[in-house]
């Protein structure tokens, strides 16, 4: 019996997968389509992760779909409301129904022969092997681990008498009411957490290794709030999504010309919410430049509220190791814990860990080059969705989504059923696809693919930049095209049609 078919299939169910199903439903409607979802639930990032206090680290108007509009009264928002967002959007695009759970992608396969993908995948709820093949394939699985986050070796940490929790894997029966807690890191995840649980334990102490740029801002968006009371929705939406790129955009180009400037408008930002005398230098002074990893965004100040409460604290300093009783510095300090938090980042993974095979041959991502951020050089009808590093994820995600069903409706209006981005010149300069400075970035930067040094081969992390090259640039500059000269048609659960082995170029 075949192998059941489908046109496009995508991985991951998270806020990118479903978002690249609604565009393929709104603009390229004849194509059938399946979801495969690792775990049991929509939502990816926001259902995995249930720590308290978790929130975007983005607004919501870019963080949000171009196509719905963020109706919610904040704009940096919670969890539940970012994953109900993202669950009620797959029911009013009829995506639920495409999508199979517990399908955890293990491996695909290209054919040129058949010009289709034949993908394995396990189904961890019944422990068997299901087999679908398709016309292209579309990974939206993110770029970490959702299996395993990142925990160094501490030294000692067997001997801890308390509970030591990463933030990926929180326990939803974690009792902190009135104990003290250690938050190891000093990332968005960890100065998110410290108010958080500081509300009911008896002290909660940040301890970090090295300062992080924090960036206090509202958590409702006034201008917003008023363009909504008097504008329709979809006049409102895209004035205010366009006004907060632009901003984030400046921030970012004024990091990267005059980081000085930025620096100390940060730092009188950090400054004033401290209690006076506070020691700025040491706990909020980090040694990089801003933007060279991502700026941590707090809500209504409240990481300070509670640092001014005396209800948290920070500690910079080295970990000697892990004591019966909390963690022992490099300074001769020991700090007392109940519970210890490793807030200490992801372990990254390109393509959700599946293997890539293209006519019999690995694909080793390190050795391919990224076509506009969105394909991979030597592997055909395949594309993946890596959010931008300096904004919203989904800007880049949404941008994505209009491109493949560009691609895909301009083949079907040419009779081609192959396309393939071809390697830069040889000899050209290839760079990391990810340009952070981030520890969970370059733990891991050798396994992902590189860029070249200019389009379509380069990421610029700049949605203006690739607004213009995505939406309204050429398709096919940099792309080969194949024809299958003869179609046999093929039982499917949807129409779908089968290539003969016999290939020839466009």
């Amino acid at each position: 019996m075949p192998a059941e078919h489908v046109d496009v299939l995508i991985v991951g169910a998270g806020l990118s997968g479903i978002g690249a199903a609604c565009h393929l439903q709104r603009e390229s409607p004849g194509k059938s389509v399946a979801i495969l979802e690792a775990r049991g639930a929509i939502g990816g990032t926001w259902d995995l992760f249930r720590y308290p206090g978790i929130r975007s680290d983005s607004d919501m108007f870019t963080l949000g779909y171009s196509f719905k509009p963020w109706t919610n009264a904040k704009a940096i928002a919670d969890g539940d409301d970012i994953r109900e967002y993202v669950r009620e959007t797959a029911r009013e695009y009829g995506v639920e129904a495409k999508i199979r759970f517990q399908h955890r992608v293990v491996s695909a396969e290209w054919s040129s022969e058949t010009a289709r993908w034949t993908v394995h995948a396990h189904r961890d709820d019944t422990d068997e092997t299901v087999q679908l093949t398709c016309s292209f394939l579309y990974t939206c699985s993110g770029y970490y681990r959702y299996d395993q986050g990142y925990t160094p070796d501490f030294p000692g940490s067997d001997e801890f008498t308390g509970q030591i929790v990463h933030p990926q894997h929180w326990p939803a029966d974690l009792d902190y009411a009135g104990k003290k807690v250690v938050v190891i890191g000093s990332g968005a995840t960890a100065v998110t957490l410290v108010p958080a649980m500081a509300e009911t334990a008896a002290h909660v102490t940040m301890l970090q290794r090295s300062p992080r740029y924090i960036l206090s801002m509202p958590a409702k968006d006034a201008v917003a709030d008023t363009l909504r009371d008097k504008l329709p929705a979809g006049v409102a939406y895209p004035i205010i999504r366009w006004k907060n790129v632009l901003l984030t955009m400046l921030m970012f180009q004024l990091s990267r010309r005059v980081p000085s400037v930025v620096k100390s408008v940060l730092r009188k930002g950090v400054t004033a919410q401290l209690p006076e005398g506070y020691d700025v230098d040491k706990h909020f002074k980090p040694r990089y430049d801003p933007w060279d990893e991502r700026l941590c965004l707090v809500p209504d100040g409240d990481f300070f509220k509670s640092l001014r409460a005396g209800r948290s604290s920070v500690v910079t300093d080295r970990i000697e190791r892990f004591t019966e009783k909390g963690i022992r510095l490099t300074s001769g300090a020991e700090l007392e814990a109940d519970v210890i938090i490793t807030a200490t980042g992801l372990n990254l993974q390109a393509v959700g860990g599946m293997q890539l095979t293209v006519d019999g041959k690995d694909v080793n991502l390190p050795d391919t080059v990224a076509y506009k951020g969105i394909m991979l050089s030597g592997v055909p009808n395949f594309a993946l969705t890596l959010g931008y590093t300096n904004a919203s994820w989904t800007l880049k995600a949404d941008l994505v989504g209009e491109y493949i069903c560009r691609l895909l409706n301009q083949m079907d209006a040419r009779g081609q059923q192959i396309v393939t981005p071809l390697a830069p010149e040889a000899g050209q300069p290839l760079t990391p696809f990810l340009d952070l400075k981030s520890g969970y970035v370059q733990r891991s930067i050798d396994s992902l693919p590189k860029q070249g040094p200019a389009a379509p081969w380069k990421a610029y992390q700049n949605y203006v930049r690739d607004l213009l090259l995505l939406r309204r640039g050429p398709v096919d500059d940099g792309l080969r095209f194949g024809r299958v000269p003869a179609l046999v048609a093929v039982p499917t659960s949807a129409a779908t049609t089968e290539a003969t082995p016999t290939t020839a170029s466009a």
